[in-house]
């Protein structure tokens, strides 16, 4: 009996030490151009690397999913089977960069025992993942381990929470999502404080990876965090909100006090969010992705027709600053329909009031100030061909939605710009659909601020128009000298707005060059010149784009205000020509038969040459706007020419801290 016990041991440690040469197994998926390999690897855990072509860009990163009762998708998985699927197709994207997207990539569905999946897609442009699972019951998501590890330490641009107080992470779970970027090794970065998404990593030989995720539904936002390993960045998600309180600005934000020890609750069949590399051989690439757009679900809205993009004239920022007038300017009608009669002279299509219409404090959008009389503002602007939107905050929509919209909606309001949500946990991204929902349910639309980034909701729920989650120019109000504005204008475009549109509220009036600029909340400036400026509205994405300074000042410059006024909000085609990250970039934009180009510099003056290829036959003509030959000194000076573009190439000139931008023609 002793030999026959002491064979079988020898039996079972035999067969155990094999069990990992037999039970590891590789499973690759490739874009459809060949370039991007993802390769999964199963073991005791899951494990996944990435390569673009010979270099690798995401070194072995493990992913799970840790289940209430002690439960890991992900550990020691059972691969049941797996699928593959290749997809090209056209995709409409309305109120978009461009009216047609091409979605097309390769993916791999593996399915496990415990009912759970991983999908996999590569596209040319990047590669993205995400967990399904396949249960009856509901489940308890405690935690999801996301990580992105890197072969070398990797120079990052970091945008962090915007708090004072990094005691801790849980403070920094309330943000507005609003801050610069700092750019450091990973081993550099504060790993006491978060990390906003999107990020960028620079993996070497002019390659990068951007890093978001999208599909961002009843599910807590991710944040980064780099952690103790020098070469990884590691997610950390919100708590669900257990207790909460009202208050913070002017009594409109609920405040978590406590939270539970899991991040989401969820239906048992589902598929979560996606998480997102996009990767760039050439920074300009970064400028033109789709990749969150596609991976976002399809729309929910079947009749879109009512979703008006456009422009807004917008009164906080310029502190209702008319003068010159025969009325006293603030928050009241006639001030309101100065406003109006600016907008419909330049056939803008919306003005906004924004905080103080509602009476301050009381966070309920039924108690309007008697300054306002909102029924005969909406009815005048009606007869100027002008529609009305209203700022709320989130405390003051939230608890009556479904109420409030139906009743402005009756009203002839058109839609809201809601604020001061400053959460990503479950309960506030649930929060950002239902509202969604309810608006397109009384044909309005929507404006986020105080938002998380852009998931891919706009593509899911057309009338949401715009997100903040921006460092705009708003912050020009009150920001030292110190900030660096100039330089931020020319990192967005390669990480926040690859994300999607972003309330950027450009259109100063007042410009200083960097000696000159000062905060000043009730007559702001901007840093950089005017032409940078008007650049701006073609090199943001923004299809609700405001004009953010007063119309006495925009009648004073009706040069310029007119360029503004008749930039498209939403392009049939986008052309990255050229960038590089904080230092240029240079986008074209096609609607109907007119381009314009836009781009923008850092503090250095450049010169550059656009190639132009998209330009057909026959001769074109440039409307330019340009620095003037003193905008080093004045940053207002510019100069408006028009030039003839020959052999489709466009030679600009950009003064420190300036801007281009030309609509072109044919003749």
């Amino acid at each position: 009996m002793r030999l026959l016990t002491t064979s079988l041991l020898l039996l079972a440690i035999a067969a155990l030490l094999t069990i990992p040469a037999f039970a590891q197994s590789i499973h690759t998926v490739t874009s459809p151009d060949g370039k991007i390999q993802v390769e999964i690897t199963l073991g005791d855990q899951i494990i996944f690397a990435v390569n673009h072509e010979s270099d690798q860009v995401i070194a072995p990163s493990s992913i799970a999913m840790e289940l209430e009762g002690d439960e890991t998708l992900g550990a020691n998985p059972r691969l049941r089977n797996k699928k593959t699927n290749e997809v090209d197709q056209t995709v409409a994207a309305p109120f978009y960069k461009r009216s047609q997207i091409r979605d097309n990539f390769n993916e791999l569905t593996l399915n496990f025992r415990g009912n759970y999946s991983l999908i996999f897609r590569a596209y040319d442009e990047g590669v993205a993942y995400r967990f399904a699972t396949n249960r009856r019951d509901s489940l308890t998501v405690m935690e999801e381990q996301v990580a992105f590890n890197f072969a070398q330490d990797a120079p990052v641009w970091a945008p962090y929470a915007n708090v004072d107080d990094h005691s801790s992470f849980e403070p920094q779970l309330e943000s507005s999502f609003e801050n610069t970027y700092e750019k450091a090794p990973i081993s550099q970065l504060d790993n006491q404080r978060l990390i906003i998404l999107p990020v960028l990593v620079d993996v070497g030989k002019g390659k990068k990876v951007c890093i978001t995720e999208a599909d961002l539904e009843n599910y807590p936002g991710m944040y980064l965090n780099s952690g103790s390993d020098k070469n990884s960045l590691s997610a950390v998600f919100a708590a669900y909100p257990r207790q909460e309180e009202q208050g913070g600005h002017n009594n409109l934000q609920m405040r978590v006090t406590e939270r539970e020890d899991y991040i989401a609750r969820v239906i048992g069949k589902r598929e979560y969010p996606w998480r997102v590399m996009i990767i760039s051989e050439e920074d300009k690439q970064l400028a033109d992705s789709d990749l969150v757009y596609l991976l976002a679900s399809p729309s929910r809205v079947e009749d879109i027709s009512w979703i008006k993009p456009g422009k807004v004239a917008w009164d906080w920022w310029n502190a209702w600053n008319l003068y010159g007038v025969d009325i006293e300017a603030g928050i009241n009608n006639e001030t309101y329909k100065y406003y109006i009669d600016f907008a419909s002279e330049q056939r803008i299509e919306y003005v906004i009031l924004d905080e103080g219409w509602a009476v301050n404090g009381e966070a309920d959008l039924m108690q309007i100030i008697p300054e306002i009389d909102l029924e005969e503002l909406v009815a005048y602007g009606k007869e100027k061909n002008v529609d009305i939107v209203l700022w709320a905050g989130y405390q003051a929509f939230e608890p009556d939605m479904e109420n409030i919209c139906r009743h402005f909606s009756e009203m002839g309001v058109k839609g809201f710009k809601v604020d001061f949500i400053d959460r990503d946990d479950q309960e506030a991204v649930n929060f950002f659909y239902q509202a969604a929902q309810i608006a397109a349910k009384y044909q309005m639309f929507l404006d986020f601020h105080g938002a998380y980034k852009p998931t891919g909701l706009q593509r899911t729920y057309p009338n949401v128009l715009n997100v903040e989650g921006v460092h705009g120019l708003e912050q020009m109000k009150w920001k030292s000298p110190e900030t660096d504005q100039v330089t931020y204008d020319v990192e967005i475009p390669f990480i926040r707005m690859v994300a999607g549109p972003l309330d950027y509220t450009q259109g100063a009036m007042r410009n200083a060059i960097k000696e000159n600029y000062r905060p000043v909340f009730t007559e702001p400036m901007s840093q950089g010149t005017r032409t940078r400026q008007l650049a701006e509205y073609v090199i943001f994405e923004s299809p609700f784009n405001m004009l953010c300074d007063d119309p006495t000042a925009y009648e004073e410059e009706s040069e310029c205000t007119d360029f503004i006024a008749s930039v498209p909000t939403t392009w049939d085609e986008t052309v990255a020509l050229d960038g590089k990250v904080g230092d240029y970039v240079a986008i074209a934009r096609r609607k109907g038969n007119d381009w314009y180009v836009g781009a923008l510099t850092d503090w250095d003056a450049r010169e550059m040459t656009l190639d132009l290829p998209f330009l057909g036959d026959g001769t074109y003509q440039a409307e330019v706007f340009q620095d003037g030959v003193n905008a080093d000194k004045v940053a207002q000076d510019y100069e408006k020419t028009s030039v003839e573009v020959s052999d489709k190439m466009l030679k600009i000139k950009m003064a420190p801290g300036g801007g281009y931008v030309a609509r072109i023609y044919q003749q």
